[in-house]
């Protein structure tokens, strides 16, 4: 095998870029080929490209200007060229160059989330608006549906109106959105918000799942309760869901009970009432197949709360329900499920200020924050009969 084989993409592009620099002769502030035809050259994806970029970016070879494209960085020797692009003349100004829109205050951060029909959604806002009016900043949202291509879309059109930075709660799925990856390599300032992209380091800032199911199953456990159901209608296994199963089966092992898989109840999906008696959760339900559900939504706590009801079977009397996150009011005082409460007024009131410290500070380190989430005992839970 030809050892150039082996070399990786990313750095043959590279190494094409140096020995374009250096044979012809190319100076401060000149432009180097487009991404595209980088691509096209190499028959390689816009990851690979942007990844090469930075690489040349970040040892100072090569300048890249958003929407302009990437030029050859100007030597303290050199004397730019008149119709070029300015190039920075320090470490310090370089590092600002590369992240878009710097040098252009608009004041406006996107924001990205699947829907804002819950109180999750709507306290999360409330609290990424405080933080942001408290710098002079206002949002920008776009919803994704929870559709990756979607995401994609708005992704394109926040930076197209000038955004800053963006907030991202992303799409999770097993193929990536190349955009939030494209936004990582080129320094695009970003915070992913209630989740992450494994093997994708990023800033990001979410309240920590495991705990969150280990205080339910503690609480239900305690209760007295043995048959503890999980359940998420989650269309994809998303890595929250995933972090929460391993936090509920890993509190039962704990406790030396073993794991019954009937009670992970994850592959389903119910957009009504209506005609419910067929539905295998109901039945699930009314066969008292377990005396407790942990639900991974709010939603789905009403909804087997309301399937439970229609069995015959009270709460918390004959089951026991607690949810992630409220879904019964927006004042702590008067809600009734009991519930994880993941503080998402807090959590979008600091995603805020990390985007911000990023922008206006130029924060480079990953600094990831998990928020740890409480138990809040309310009428939805009871002893076990």
């Amino acid at each position: 095998m030809n050892t150039t084989d082996r070399i990786p993409l990313y750095q043959k592009i590279q190494d094409y870029i140096r020995t374009l620099i250096d044979t012809e002769g190319l100076k401060g502030g000149e432009r180097i080929p487009t991404e595209k035809e980088l691509m096209d050259l190499f028959n390689v994806s816009k990851i690979t490209v942007v990844n090469a970029l930075s690489g040349l970016a970040n040892e100072k070879i090569i300048t890249r200007v958003p929407g302009r494209g990437s030029f050859v960085s100007v030597r303290e020797t050199e004397e730019m060229p008149s119709s070029a692009v300015p190039a920075p003349q320090s470490s310090a100004a370089l590092h600002v160059e590369e992240r878009p829109d710097t040098t252009i205050r608009t004041g406006i951060i996107g924001m990205i989330m699947p829907s804002i029909d819950d109180y999750f959604a709507a306290r999360l806002i409330k609290g990424i608006q405080k933080g942001l009016e408290e710098k002079g900043y206002r949002q920008m949202i776009l919803i994704s549906s929870g559709e990756v291509e979607i995401e994609k879309e708005a992704i394109k059109t926040l930076k197209e109106m000038g955004a800053e930075g963006i907030l991202i709660f992303p799409v999770d799925e097993e193929r990536y959105n190349e955009e939030i990856l494209s936004m990582k390599f080129s320094g695009y300032p970003l915070v992913l918000i209630d989740r992450y992209l494994p093997g994708v380091e990023t800033h990001y800032i979410a309240a920590d799942g495991r705990l969150g199911t280990s205080l339910a199953v503690d609480h239900l456990w305690e209760l007295g309760h043995r048959e503890i159901a999980i359940c998420s209608d989650s269309p994809i296994q998303t890595v929250t869901v995933q972090d929460r199963i391993e936090g509920y089966m890993d509190a039962l092992k704990n406790k030396g009970a073993l794991i019954n898989p009937a009670h992970m109840i994850t592959d389903f999906r119910m957009e009504s009432l209506e005609g419910v008696e067929a539905h295998p959760l109901f039945r699930y339900i009314r066969n008292k197949m377990a005396t407790a559900y942990i639900t991974l939504n709010s939603r789905l706590g009403v909804q087997i709360f309301q399937l439970a009801h229609q069995a015959g079977l009270r709460v918390p009397e004959d089951v026991s329900i607690v949810s992630f996150d409220d879904p019964t009011s927006i004042v702590e005082e008067f809600s009734t499920f009991t519930h994880i409460k993941q503080f998402e007024y807090e959590m979008g009131y600091q995603a805020a200020n990390k985007l911000l410290n990023i922008i206006l500070n130029g924060e480079d380190k990953f600094n990831n924050v998990l928020i740890k989430p409480e138990l809040i005992i309310r009428q939805t839970s009871g002893p076990c009969r």
